[in-house]
């Protein structure tokens, strides 16, 4: 079963259904939905065609229950050691919700959100680029305030930081390059935006350029690798 979160992470539901795989994939969210497509915001909570609602508090047994096979949740802030922040900045305190119960018993974590805050960039003939640079920094060496700790992950759980430039992985309990866009130079783009140097992957992988066109088509491909 995929949780899915609030935020950009509740996108993920369209795109399954756009490329024809809800009925492979049971998606929920931790308001008690189960099955259809989970609703972005504004209405993030609810779901369309779901198979089942049951209360909140039984919700949260499925969770800490390890009924989940993975999640996709929000990124606001990131750290050196992969730390993720959701729940303060500065004066706006929004608290963790549910994140800290649904990342603490999920095998697989896949944090999704932009490199950059405020960042303005054009997507099309199978690249992203740039046009205007973000002013809000989100790879700190210290998140203000540690909604998801990755020091203390579980044995075994695969922890995935996905954005528009690149995709990050926790190995080791080092933040890890292995995937970069298309039309994203590594140095000018990434590395020189982070106040911290990540790893990088020996084998580092474009992203599919397909992901940067109108239409991909190529979910199922995905799945297979």
């Amino acid at each position: 079963m995929l949780n899915l979160g609030v935020g950009m992470s509740a996108d993920v539901g369209s795109i399954l259904a756009e490329e024809g795989y809800i009925d492979m994939i049971t998606m929920c969210c931790e308001s008690g939905m189960i099955g259809g497509v989970p609703c972005a915001l504004p209405s993030f909570g609810s779901s369309y065609n779901p198979e089942a609602v049951v209360e909140h508090s039984a919700s949260f047994d499925i969770i800490t229950g390890g009924g989940l096979d993975m999640t996709c949740l929000g990124m606001g802030e990131c750290d050196q050691e992969g730390n993720v922040n959701v729940s303060k900045f500065g004066p706006r305190l929004t608290g963790p919700g549910g994140f800290i119960d649904i990342t603490s018993a999920t095998p697989k974590v896949v944090f999704c959100g932009t490199f950059m805050g405020k960042a303005k960039f054009s997507v099309g003939d199978g690249k992203i680029n740039i046009v205007q640079e973000g002013k809000i920094k989100k790879f700190l060496k210290h998140v203000e305030q540690v909604t998801f700790a990755g020091k203390y992950t579980k044995p075994g759980q695969e922890v995935t930081y996905v954005t528009e430039r690149c995709v990050m992985k926790l190995i080791d309990g080092k933040m890890t390059v292995t995937e970069i866009a298309p039309g994203i130079d590594l140095e000018k783009d990434i590395l020189a935006h982070m106040d911290f140097a990540p790893a990088v992957a020996a084998d580092l992988k474009l992203m599919d350029p397909g992901m940067f066109c109108e239409k991909w088509g190529n979910l199922g491909g995905a799945f297979e690798d």
